[in-house]
């Protein structure tokens, strides 16, 4: 933090010099001053362009370097390999156009700065070149375009059969976690159906919810496809974990997901990042009201037998509120009552 305020200051003494030699620029002219006196200035601030491009350049050389493993943290899921190579191949090519046509401004804005008698040569067209910076740039973001809307296909695309099934439920300012139980099925829900306890409308006349359990944090298997299907109950909200590379927004009214494969534990990552308190993360990345800040989860990567030891150990939701079998069909109730591990004394 300390180095960006280093370099705030840096760019507010330049701006400000700027602005110096501009106002006495503009002096001179008011009062009348000779040519001299003009190219003179003309000249200072060129020579300041070439001074502005090399603090600029090196001060964000130094920045990226410094700061690197602060944006780039380590990759956690198989797709994120994926989504880092078409992250950095788009910053290497954009990187550079960015900095070639940067350097070619400030060169420019000093090799053709005002001078007594210079005349400006009269260059109106070239077809070599305009192919050349039209082609060019065209190809190179078709092939951007395609290779990332591939990749964004495939995470969005029908999940494995064998995927954990999550829900996610964004609502002002928490995240509501329901697994799909053993049958690994995520049931049916009902906005009409919320009441204070039945926080996510889960409708007990699909046979699904009744093993479904919910959970105050996230628990992932390691080498498993994971399904998070995603909604909200209010506003936009959106689902972001950055070591697994994953953000989906969670829309009111239109649900969305996002599958993938968590290859490291926390436990792996603890050691990998020589902290013992790591932990993965779930936040919302999208600024939803004023207690925005407080929608985050810990999620926990376990080894796929500690998973299973972990998921049979937990109780569902209909055993924990016998009350809800009121809503449960007839015909379903006896399917309830052993899917659910309901006490039949209940």
């Amino acid at each position: 933090m300390f180095g960006f305020y280093i370099v705030l200051a840096i760019f507010l003494v330049l701006a400000i010099l700027l602005l110096i030699f501009r106002v006495s620029r503009l002096i001179s002219i008011v009062k009348g001053s000779d040519e001299k006196s003009i190219t003179g200035s003309n000249e200072v601030n060129a020579i300041l362009m070439v001074v502005f491009m090399v603090l600029f350049f090196g001060l964000m050389a130094w920045y990226s370097y410094a700061y690197f493993d602060s944006y780039d943290p380590p990759v956690a899921s198989d797709h994120g390999v994926l989504t880092d190579k078409l992250f950095w191949r788009t910053m290497w090519i954009t990187g550079i156009v960015f900095i070639i046509t940067h350097i070619l401004l400030f060169v420019f804005a000093y090799k053709y700065r005002y001078r007594e008698n210079h005349r400006a040569e009269f260059y109106p067209h070239n077809n070599k070149l305009e192919l050349l910076w039209t082609g060019v740039p065209a190809i190179v973001l078709t092939w951007l375009v395609i290779s990332g809307f591939a990749a964004w296909s495939d995470i969005t695309s029908k999940a494995p059969e064998d995927a954990e099934q999550i829900e996610i439920t964004g609502q002002q300012f928490a995240w509501l976690i329901r697994y799909g139980g053993m049958d690994n099925e995520v049931g049916a829900y009902d906005y009409r159906l919320i009441d204070a306890t039945n926080q996510l409308g889960v409708d007990f006349t699909d046979k699904n919810n009744f093993d479904d359990f919910e959970n105050i944090s996230i628990v992932l298997p390691k080498g498993r496809p994971v399904l998070l299907k995603i909604r909200a109950k209010d506003v936009l909200h959106s689902v972001y974990m950055p070591h697994m590379r994953l953000k989906m927004d969670a829309v009111p009214g239109m649900p969305t997901q996002f599958w993938f494969v968590p290859n490291k534990t926390t436990e792996e990552m603890r050691i990998e990042e020589n902290n013992p308190e790591f932990n993965f993360e779930l936040a919302c990345a999208e600024i939803c009201g004023t207690s925005h800040f407080a929608m985050r989860k810990v999620v926990t990567v376990l080894e796929p037998e500690e998973y299973d030891k972990w998921k049979a150990e937990q109780k569902s939701w209909l055993s924990k509120n016998p009350d809800y079998m009121s809503q449960v069909p007839e015909n379903l109730r006896e399917l309830a009552v052993v899917t659910a591990g309901i006490n039949e004394s209940n």
